[in-house]
């Protein structure tokens, strides 16, 4: 018998709590072991649910029962669920999660207590909801040099994307139906602001490439300011706009970015739509392989948190390959990033602006959709501070920028 503590009764817990039981005869088929959920850490009371029976509001209860032998941390943000993974994996418990936020954050020293204590921190959960690509970069890709990473990494933000590209509907719309259906959150900022993508590229990029990449370097922007023209200019041109988290492991160090991003139609990733995530991976030998599945919900999450807690008691603590816990990673600015962006422009005279865009990007062509006093451009492939410096000259002419999006290739 196999005994779990589950931290937080929210989307997830509950999710894992229900595939523990539903499923509980072809776990202990594939494990060889019963697993049972002895006890549930909440704040709140559920007055009628089963869970009642194993609800606990003291942590200690959890801590200091030895019977049981895995915590799953579905807590979300950092603390309490740093301290309480910390006290976990001291106690000689694995811990096995989904919380991102502490991944990235604290994961090295995670990890690093996990060694010492002969017990393992699992965290396939918080990247890419059910797609199995931390197992794919312990497993199956560890013979190759992982080169780029590059994917939707929200399914949130790609949920919104998706829906205002098919429908054109408006982003504060499309967001309040995402609230509802539970692929986002009541505070939404960590999703739409690009800070969960962030933080899964931070952590993917720790695992390919061998050192810790820390995410507060990695340059981000969410997807806030994309608007329904800025889809009608993708549709133009045959795009869709979609958040990408990228990196590459240069001899310099790595570059890695969040961004809303230009993807032409014929991209894989672009057919990629609703919840869905979709994982890029290329490797020196394998070459580009990919990873895709529901990336929200509540049991595509869970799901993946109970892989864990399966890999775990299968593996009797052997241990996964992470990353070197006592190397950092160079994480490059982004101004020497060579790049090729969509600029929109707002003007009085058209054929001034046409002129001042050719004379400081070298752009002629135009994409013209009809819009009075706008139109946009797709610079030529320049550095990002390059392009950032001409933007600032052609404000300077008075000129104004209504926005600026990334044509990824």
């Amino acid at each position: 018998m196999i005994n779990v503590g589950i931290l937080g009764y929210g989307t997830v817990g509950s999710g894992v709590y229900e595939i523990l039981k539903t499923n509980c005869d072809i776990i202990e088929k594939r494990t060889g072991e019963k697993i049972s959920v002895k006890r549930v850490l909440d704040l709140r009371d559920f007055e009628g649910d089963e869970v009642e029976n194993i609800l606990t509001h003291d942590y200690n209860d959890i801590l200091n029962d030895d019977s049981i032998d895995i915590v799953a941390e579905v807590m979300g943000g950092v603390e309490p669920a740093f301290t309480f993974s910390k006290m976990a994996l001291e106690k000689g418990k694995s811990v096995v999660t989904s919380n991102k936020a502490v991944v990235a954050e604290k994961g090295t020293e995670l990890i690093k207590i996990a060694e010492q204590n002969n017990v393992n921190y699992m965290f396939e959960a918080s990247c890419g909801g059910t797609i199995p690509i931390i197992r794919a970069l312990n497993t199956s890709l560890t013979a190759d040099k992982i080169l780029k990473i590059k994917g939707i990494l929200n399914g949130t933000t790609n949920y919104i994307l998706s829906r205002m590209t098919q429908n054109g509907e408006d982003f504060g719309d499309v967001l309040k139906d995402a609230q509802k259906l539970g692929y986002a959150e009541a505070d939404p900022t960590a999703d739409v602001e690009g800070h969960d993508s962030c933080r899964k590229i931070a952590i993917l990029s720790s695992l390919a490439y061998g050192k810790t990449v820390d995410y507060k370097y990695i340059s981000t922007e969410g997807i806030t300011k994309i608007t329904k023209t800025d889809i009608d200019y993708a549709k133009s041109i045959n795009c869709v706009i979609k958040l990408i988290g990228l990196s590459e492991n240069t001899e310099n160090g790595v570059s890695a970015g969040v961004f809303p991003c230009l993807i032409n139609k014929e991209h894989p990733l672009a057919c990629v739509n609703g919840a869905y995530n979709a994982i890029f991976v290329n490797g020196d030998m394998s070459k580009e392989t990919m990873y895709y599945g529901s990336g929200a919900g509540k049991l595509p999450t869970a799901a993946a948190v109970v892989g864990d807690i399966i890999d775990e008691v299968k593996s009797k603590n052997n241990k996964p390959i992470y990353w070197d816990i006592n190397k950092k990673a160079n994480v490059l600015n982004n101004d020497t990033l060579l790049i090729k962006s969509l600029i929109r422009i707002c003007f009085d005279d058209k054929q001034k602006a046409k002129s001042a865009v050719e004379e400081i990007f070298g752009v002629k062509d135009i994409i013209d959709n009809g819009i009075a006093h706008e139109f946009a451009f797709i610079t030529k492939t320049e550095s990002n501070k390059y392009i950032k410096q001409k933007i600032d000259t052609i404000t300077k002419k008075g000129f104004k920028i209504l926005n600026v999006i990334r044509v990824e290739e």
